[in-house]
């Protein structure tokens, strides 16, 4: 019998799991399974924590609908009547002290369409014109291992990109868009440039990838992204599962593998998943072989802010879901959604719930990083004073703060990986990274990452 251990009990971890699980018993192999996870509850990042009348996220409120691999693992699960979808509406960008909408017919603050673009109250009318030179000039030199920030700004604009499209950007991946390449964020803009000699052509050729049926985007569930945790721990019938153990060590031992744990005997491996952390993983491995590339990869922080209030969430305006903040404005938070409004299952009497985002890439992040829940908080309602005019006292607090843990997808990142990809499979083969530290920050991107990593086992041991 041949023994598949994961090491971190993540949305990775468990889809790789259950995955592993699945094929193995459509194949007849004979496969034991192992996860094996520090912490006392799985699910890592995901927590759905519920106060008062309100449903509240740690990590991320949704899922990519769209994204390969949502829906099926879904279906498995047995989960299709407990999805809830988003309310749609306006989102807004945070500029020159006011909200300012974010134009109709628009992905990633990108225009799809001339109409849009001129339609936009975010940038001037030579601002617009500028734009326009995306329809008459060619790439010459630009690749999907370029700056997305360059690339935009070379095509459309130094404008848009820094008042309409960067702030959005900015607000899915952590980090400057100067140094952020194309390829782990939107790899297409340059397949579209080429083929159609226009990102606005090209996204407006492609435009219906983008969208959901009813433009239903994001997904969830109805007590909370955590019920999609609890029942794939479920459903690992066929698995052992550890929780509060932490691994220790990994070594060789001929052509097999040594996991140390806490407080246990070693457990003995044909297949090794790491799902944990880059800097956890390089700790594991202990190998100077490795360092290079794993120092390449790199973290960010960011602190999230819940406040729930009681007064109806119409004292927002009409059809909004949030806002996003352009640099050096004056508030300190980069981004706020209007939870209750996004997602009506959040907030059960329809009363007001936010959520507040404040990331280490803002210099505002400085003066706050230290601070105490209760100081945070004051930040946070200061911001909401600003933003929405509202001057209330919540009654619904919930704050996280994830220090060094949020991956941050620089102009190298790609690269390291590939590489350090190359040298663990010759120096561990049958070992795996696998995890938002290498492959997408999204719930969506982990799953299908999760599925493709039980499915190289599966194909080895076939």
């Amino acid at each position: 019998m041949k023994t598949a251990v994961v090491i971190g009990g993540g949305i990775t971890g468990l889809t790789t799991m259950h995955y592993l699980q699945k094929y193995a018993q459509k194949e007849k192999l004979d496969l034991n399974l192992v996860l094996v996870e520090e912490s006392n509850q799985l699910g890592g990042k995901i927590k759905t924590h519920k106060h008062d009348e309100f449903i509240m996220e740690t990590g991320a409120d949704s899922i990519v609908a769209r994204n390969e691999g949502v829906l099926p693992l879904i279906e498995d699960l047995h989960l299709e009547n407990e999805v809830v979808y988003n309310e749609t509406g306006i989102s807004y960008i945070y500029t020159d002290n006011k909200l300012k909408p974010i134009p109709a017919d628009t992905v990633f603050g990108i225009p799809t369409s001339v109409k849009s673009l001129f339609s936009s109250t975010l940038i001037s009318p030579k601002g617009k014109v500028t734009a326009l030179k995306d329809f008459f000039t060619k790439n010459q030199h630009y690749t999907k291992e370029s700056s997305v920030g360059e690339f935009l700004e070379s095509f459309l604009g130094k404008e848009i990109v820094e008042k309409q499209i960067s702030p959005v950007l900015s607000g899915v991946y952590s980090g400057s868009l100067n140094k952020l390449t194309m390829s782990s964020t939107l790899p297409y803009l340059v397949d579209y440039k080429n083929e159609y000699g226009s990102i606005i052509r090209g996204m407006s050729q492609n435009k219906e990838k983008f969208q959901s049926a009813n433009n239903k985007k994001f997904l969830s569930f109805k007590n909370g992204l955590s019920c999609m945790i609890d029942t794939l721990e479920n459903q690992l019938t066929s698995a052992t599962i550890l929780k509060g153990v932490k691994t220790l060590d990994i070594s060789k031992k001929n052509d097999r593998y040594e996991i140390s744990i806490e407080n246990s005997s070693p457990i003995s491996a044909d297949y090794v998943v790491l799902s944990t952390p880059h800097n956890v993983t390089q700790q594991l491995l202990n190998n100077h072989d490795l360092d290079t590339e794993f120092n390449k990869l790199k973290n960010s922080s960011l602190i999230s802010i819940y406040l729930g209030f009681q007064i109806p969430d119409k004292e927002l305006p009409a059809n909004g879901t949030g806002f996003i903040v352009t640099e050096n404005s004056d508030l300190h938070c980069d981004a706020c959604t209007w939870t209750s409004k996004k997602w009506a299952h959040t907030s059960e009497k329809q009363n007001l719930l936010v959520r507040l985002f404040y990331k280490a890439s803002n210099p505002s992040y400085k003066k706050i990083k230290d601070l105490s829940e209760e100081e945070l908080v004051k930040v946070a309602l200061q911001d909401i004073e600003k933003s929405l005019k509202l001057n209330v006292t919540p009654t619904s607090v919930k704050v996280t703060n994830w220090l060094d843990l949020m991956p941050n997808y620089h102009l190298e990142h790609n690269k390291a990986v590939t590489a350090l990809n190359e040298k663990l499979t010759s120096l561990y083969p049958n070992t795996y990274l696998a995890g938002a530290s290498y492959f997408g920050v999204g719930i969506g991107a982990c799953i299908k990452n999760g599925k493709e990593t039980a499915e190289k086992i599966i194909s080895s041991l076939k």
